[in-house]
């Protein structure tokens, strides 16, 4: 994970200590399941998004014809991707 990704998690609250919410449902057999809510992934996710928009548009002006192997290659570049 790069600096920008770790900067975007603590913005997102998520390298924060952070209580989990869980709520139980009944499902429609009669069972019941508990579900893990993290309120602060959607954001976190959006402000990569948005992040990765917004350095494209920097580099590549808005240009919607750009190859997707080099859109790729920026998307790997930009968060630190060695795979």
């Amino acid at each position: 994970m790069n600096e920008r990704i770790k900067q975007l998690a603590d913005e997102a609250g998520i390298l924060k200590e952070q209580t989990v919410k869980a709520k139980i449902v009944k499902n429609e057999d009669g069972t019941w399941t508990s579900i893990l809510e993290y309120p602060d992934l959607e954001k976190f996710a959006e402000l990569i998004i948005q992040e990765l928009i917004d350095s494209m548009i920097k580099r590549y002006g808005d240009d919607d014809e750009l190859p997707i192997q080099e859109i790729k290659l920026f998307v790997k570049e930009h968060f630190g991707v060695k795979e």
